[in-house]
């Protein structure tokens, strides 16, 4: 597998851009690349029109107008 992914990859993000994530981290590439590869394995033929969200958390603090949360 080849990216746009090099070893200084989370040196880029401030610690506030971590913090503010609720897993603490920010999302990498290879998040995204293990989630295709389980939707792509056989075992898992079962799962079908579904909307997986891989953001770490984050759409859980979207805060939309009008919204009192």
């Amino acid at each position: 597998m080849s990216a746009n992914f090099n070893e200084n990859y989370e040196e880029n993000h401030s610690p506030a851009d971590k913090k503010q994530h609720p897993v603490k981290r920010v999302g990498k590439p290879l998040d995204i690349a293990r989630t295709v590869l389980f939707l792509c394995d056989g075992e898992n033929g079962f799962i079908t029109g579904q909307n997986i969200t891989v953001d770490g958390g984050m759409s859980r603090l979207m805060i939309y107008s009008g919204d009192d949360g």
